[in-house]
Order: C-alpha cells, then sequence, then structure tokens
C-alpha cells in the first residue's frame, strides 16, 4: 500500500521537473522531499526518479507510478467529496486568513483541492499580516487562519480558546548579493561574522520579527535599511542591488524573484514556524476539513496546542 502523501510527492515532481520547486510547493524542505521520494522508491522496488544538474525527471517506472498515483488522487478527492455531501458538507462559506507568503505560495493548491472536493462551498480569503490572524480567529471574523512565530521572540499573550497545529518549521537564512562575500564558502556563518555588515532591517517594530531583529542587533549588524512594511519582496530586491544583507525565512530566499545567493547560520535556532489557528471543537466541518488538507499539504504535521506552546 503507497503512502498517498508520498505519491503526491512524486505527482509533484513530475509537474515541477525539479526537488525543489515541488518541495516549496507541498512545503517540505527539499531534503524532507527527497526522504520522502527514497521512501517511495523502496516500496516500489525500482528507481523513479534520475537527478539531474537542470532539476529531476521520472524514469519510466517513475511515470508509470506517477500516471497511477494521479488517478488514485484523483479518486480520494471525489471519494471525501462525496462523504462530505453525505455528512452535510455541501454548502455555506468558509472564510480563511493568511499572510503574504503563504497565501501565494502554499494556500493556493490546498485550497484548490478543497475546491474539488466541496465546489458548493463558498471561500473567502482574507490577508491579515500575524498576529492579526490570531485575533481575526478570536473574534470569529473568519474560520481559521495560517500565521507565523519566530524565534528567538518573547512570550506573548493568546486569546483563550484558540488553537495553533504546527505545519511547517523552516530556518531563516542571510542572504546576499550574487558574488558577495558573506556568500562563499559552503558551511553555517556565525551569525557573528554579521557584525558591522549593513542589514536590511525587516520591520524592527513588527511584533513577530523583534526578537530577531533584536538578537541581529546584539551581535553587532548594523541597519543600513529599515523597512517598515512586514513584506519581503522589497527587502529581497534591496538585497539583490547591493545595499545590504537581509536574514530571511528559508521559502523566501527560494522563492524570490531577484537572484541572490542563501547561506545558513550558525546558530541554527533562527527559525520561523507556520501554523494553522483555529477554535478547536468549535471549528465547522468545511473548516476542519481545510485544516485536513493543510495537514496533508505541507507536509509537517504537529500535535493541536494553544500557540506559543511547546511543539515546533
Amino acid at each position: 500500500m503507497y503512502d498517498p502523501t508520498r505519491l503526491a510527492a512524486l505527482v509533484a515532481v513530475a509537474e515541477a521537473g525539479s526537488i525543489t520547486r515541488a518541495a516549496a510547493r507541498l512545503g517540505y524542505t527539499a531534503p524532507a522531499l527527497s526522504q520522502q521520494l527514497a521512501k517511495l522508491e523502496r516500496e516500489a522496488g525500482a528507481a523513479l526518479l534520475v537527478r539531474h544538474h537542470r532539476g529531476a525527471r521520472l524514469t519510466a517506472a517513475g511515470e508509470l507510478l506517477a500516471g497511477r498515483a494521479r488517478r488514485i488522487l484523483d479518486e480520494m478527492d471525489q471519494a471525501r467529496h462525496e462523504l462530505a455531501r453525505l455528512s452535510g458538507l455541501s454548502g455555506g462559506r468558509l472564510r480563511v486568513g493568511t499572510f503574504t507568503t503563504a497565501g501565494v505560495h502554499l494556500l493556493p493548491p490546498v485550497l484548490s483541492a478543497f475546491r474539488r472536493a466541496h465546489p458548493d462551498v463558498e471561500l473567502a480569503v482574507t490577508e491579515y499580516e500575524p498576529p492579526r490572524g490570531v485575533a481575526a480567529v478570536a473574534a470569529g471574523e473568519v474560520d481559521l487562519a495560517l500565521t507565523h512565530v519566530y524565534e528567538p521572540a518573547a512570550a506573548t499573550p493568546w486569546p483563550a480558546g484558540v488553537f495553533a497545529e504546527p505545519l511547517l518549521v523552516e530556518e531563516l537564512v542571510l542572504i546576499t548579493a550574487v558574488g558577495q562575500m558573506l556568500a562563499e564558502g559552503s558551511g553555517r556563518l556565525p551569525v557573528t561574522e554579521l557584525a558591522g555588515r549593513p542589514l536590511i532591517s525587516s520591520a524592527p517594530t513588527h511584533p513577530p520579527r523583534r526578537g530577531v531583529e533584536q538578537a541581529l542587533a546584539e551581535a553587532g549588524a548594523t541597519p543600513a535599511v529599515i523597512c517598515e512594511s512586514p513584506g519581503y519582496a522589497l527587502v529581497c530586491a534591496l538585497v539583490s542591488a547591493g545595499i545590504g544583507v537581509a536574514v530571511v525565512p528559508e521559502m523566501v530566499a527560494a522563492m524570490s524573484p531577484t537572484p541572490l545567493s542563501v547561506r545558513r547560520l550558525d546558530p541554527a535556532s533562527f527559525r520561523r514556524t507556520i501554523s494553522v489557528v483555529h477554535r478547536g471543537d468549535r471549528a465547522s466541518a468545511a473548516a476542519a476539513t481545510l485544516q485536513a488538507l493543510l495537514r496533508s499539504g505541507f507536509g509537517r504535521a504537529g500535535s493541536a496546542q494553544r500557540p506559543g506552546g511547546e511543539a515546533g
């Protein structure tokens, strides 16, 4: 019996032509997706992929299994749809909150799967820069929301009755213009090496980033430009132009439309956890269904907890 998550990973690589692009689409890191594909190859007893400098292509065995996998996944979507109709999930409205990065790169394929399974449910998507999505769930403005928490960070209070399920944990990495000295080398760069370097500071007054900004300041990084907008597109553009360096989530670096060099930092404790925030047992059937799709689509399931808890 093949794991549906691994079958979906194979189909994603077939469509994206690259493990890196497929990983970003599914919410994995590239090494984690490679592990899933290796397990699928062991289950199949055959090589399914051939890796090359431009990405990856499927072997004949991979093409055969991917074709079957598409039909299996389509059947599973149809089964979810029919079961939902039996349980009454065939109408109503689902209100979803998201922040920009997740809304652009991670949420669309999950909502697409939800729409295929439940075409009669009206979808409404609202953008909330964290932590506003948490407050929106607590106030009943949306049924669930994607949010994030950065580390290091000071503990913050959260509304009663709101829960979070971690979906994806990603490191924060250093980005520089291509060819800069800090980009040289394959090992981790001690964060103390940022002392005196011109830093593109990502909204230091923005609550999720305060702890990270403080840690960078303590390491001696000197703000050269302060971006009051928490969006990362401008940060990446400024870094690519050689104005300074920045510390951003892995996904932001991987999805940047401008050319960048990327290097991991030491310590590796700089990270961002993306979670889905919900109201626990009070969640609607539609919200619970989308939450399950998010868990599967992001490939990072964690036990439900209050935001700010130990998991993640």
